[in-house]
This record gives structure tokens, sequence and C-alpha cells, in this order.
């Protein structure tokens, strides 16, 4: 019997325009499956990309993502469309980003329909999308083995009984302080946690930004600060950063529910996240090695221990 590998990821690939203190950039490369497949292709070498491009999306781009091993069979591309835009700011608040536009082009009408060969594949990342499009990717994987989701403020605000639906078939959420105080309308990190257990994930990730993340199940919690960095870049795409780095790691070492594995995995991702910021766009992904991540993951970890 063969053995089932890789991760799938469903989101969106997008142009971002970017404006923060220490410049700005324009049409870079970006969306969440973006960030999550390269932060992920670290430590797996089979990760499988479900999103949809315009025709003025460029080629340089996908042969970015192609030498990083990113299967984009998945990935595609409308004739004589548009590719999602989105623009934002970091000038006050470096934690959380002023969108300056949203053009959704192709990305409106997105309907993810996963290649025969994407079904079977064991792990699975829900990345920022409608939940209505999370259900309809979960409808068609078979047995995953680990199923991972995000979401936002505005699904919350817009979609919440199809996220609901979602959070009952899913392992593990992943989300940020705000909006997870969001969802279940608590104040306090910890019961907002223990209350989204009671939605269907056996474990939930609360990112906190520049202050790390908690995790909580019903047995276990575990907190890890963020890296300390003498300077912020770019923000953008570092939430997905970290999912991807934990995904990658916990994919690789094919032992997601060993609970000593899951936390050196969300260790990994907030290292990832910590090079992301480094830079604009995935600029600092270009130049990073595996070594360089290994080497920041010992330091943060003897950082912490006492």
């Amino acid at each position: 019997m063969l053995t089932r590998m890789g991760i799938l990821v469903v989101g969106s690939v997008a142009l971002d325009t970017v404006e923060t203190l220490e410049g700005k950039v324009e049409d870079s490369l970006g969306g969440s499956a973006t960030y999550f497949s390269v932060a992920a292709s670290f430590f797996h070498q089979q990760i499988h990309l479900v999103g949809v491009v315009g025709d003025d999306f460029p080629s340089e781009y996908v042969d970015f993502l192609s030498k990083r091993g990113i299967d984009l069979q998945g990935l595609e591309r409308i004739i004589g469309g548009k590719t999602f835009r989105w623009g934002g700011s970091y000038v006050s608040d470096l934690n959380a980003a002023e969108t300056e536009f949203t053009y959704l082009n192709v990305f409106s009408d997105f309907d993810p329909k996963l290649p025969y060969t994407y079904q079977d594949t064991p792990y699975v990342f829900l990345a920022n999308i409608n939940p209505e499009l999370q259900l309809r990717v979960l409808e068609q994987v078979h047995r995953p083995k680990l199923v991972v989701c995000d979401t936002m403020n505005l699904w919350i605000d817009i979609s919440r009984p199809a996220l609901m639906e979602t959070l009952k078939q899913v392992d593990i959420l992943i989300l940020n302080d705000g909006e997870a105080k969001q969802l279940t309308e608590k104040k306090n990190l910890i019961q907002a946690g223990k209350e989204i257990l009671t939605y269907g994930p056996s474990r939930v990730v609360i990112k906190k930004g520049e202050h790390g993340a908690i995790s909580l199940t019903k047995s276990e919690f575990f907190a890890v600060p963020a890296y300390p960095l003498t300077s912020v870049f770019d923000p953008t795409g570092a939430g997905d950063s970290f999912a991807g780095g934990f995904m990658g790691y916990l994919a690789a070492q094919n032992r997601s529910n060993d609970e000593q594995t899951i936390r050196q995995a969300i260790v990994y991702g907030t290292v990832v996240a910590s090079f992301n910021v480094e830079d604009f766009s995935l600029n600092r992904q270009r130049t990073l090695t595996r070594q360089e991540i290994d080497d920041r993951f010992n330091r943060l970890k003897d950082m912490v221990h006492f």
C-alpha cells in the first residue's frame, strides 16, 4: 500500500501593493496560498496549490513558485481576466494593515476544483477564503489525515453559519487574537480558545503578532514568544507564513497527533514568519535557507529554555 504524501493548500494568489515606513512595492507577489506554499516548501517537497489568477500574472512569479517545488497544476489561469489585487499600508501600526484597495477580479468567481491527483492529499490547509469555498474543498478530499483552517474578521461577520459548519470538520483552527475574541465574544484569550474547542476543532492556535502565539487543546496549553527583531519591513503574509512553516514541518515529520512535534511545528512557524517580515513580499524567502531556519529555531529554543 502506497503512503499518501503531500500538503494541499487552497487560497488566494494575488498581486500586492504595500507601503510601510521602509518604502513601497507595487504588484508584488502575494496571497494567502502563496505565502503558505513558499513557507511549507522549506520543509516538505510535495505542496499542491489550488488558486486562480488572470493572464496578467507575471511568468516570473510562476517560475519562482515552480522552482520552489510547488505543484501548480491546480492554479487556474483565466484568459482575459485580471489577478486579485490588494493594496495596504502599515504606517501607524505594524500589527494591522490599513486597506487602501481590494480588487477581487478573477478571485470573485473562484470555485475551487481539485485535480484528481490532489484529492487524496493527507494534509489539507484551507487558507483565508470564504467558508463556503472551504466547505466545497472538504467535499472533494478523501479522508485527509489533518485539516487545518484559517479565517478572518470579514468571514466571522458575513459568513458565520458557513464558518461554524466548516469548524465542525477541521482539526486545527489558526486565527489571530482579535479574530478569536470576535468569533467567541470573549474578552479573555484563554476563554476564547476554550470556547472555540467546543465548535469542533481539537486544537486552536492563536497568533498574537509581535507577542508570539498560543496553542490550546482540552488538555494541553503551549505558548511561544515571537522571535525578537530589531526591524520589520513588511508584515504582509506573516500569518500565512506561520501556517506554512507549522504545517510543512508537521507533514514532513508525519506525526500530526504528537504534542511534542506539534509544539516544535509552532516554533518553526514562528521562525519562518520572523524571516518573512524582514523584507517586502517574498523577497527574503528567495535567499533563505533551511540552515538559517534551523539556526534561528535553536536560538529561539535557547531563549525560552530555563
